[in-house]
């Protein structure tokens, strides 16, 4: 697996993990370049992130090439048709990355949101 920014790939990378099919993460959507799960502390009605296959620390490690903007752009369309699939009742979507150092793990995903948001006291199962 090739690495993308700050050298080589972490050993313990869980994204990684996923990708490669080793976690027992249900994956959504599967391909040669991302895969898309969803997250463990849902925010929103529906939840997925969308990852890339390669290891990209962050997204401090794109630039400005044709490759990112394809590879940021199947993300996007990923987690479009996933959440118009899982949630057509929803009508506002949410689509963003955390910039460094607010990402809780350190490999790029996008977090794919169906809204409405989730409070974190019901996510956590409290009340």
């Amino acid at each position: 697996m090739a690495t993308v920014g700050g050298g080589a790939k972490p050993s313990t990378c869980v994204f990684c993990e996923i990708a490669r099919s080793s976690a027992s993460t249900t994956l959504l959507h599967e391909d040669e370049r991302v895969v898309a799960f969803q997250d463990i502390k849902p925010a929103a009605f529906r939840h997925y992130l969308v990852i890339p296959v390669e290891h990209i620390s962050t997204v401090n490690d794109l630039k400005r090439r044709p490759e990112d903007f394809s590879l940021v752009s199947h993300m996007y369309d990923v987690g479009r048709t996933l959440l118009r699939r899982d949630a057509p009742q929803s009508t506002r979507y949410r689509f963003g990355f955390h910039q460094p150092p607010l990402n809780s793990v350190n490999h790029l995903h996008l977090h794919c949101l169906a809204l409405p948001f989730t409070p974190r006291a019901y996510t956590d199962g409290k009340a």
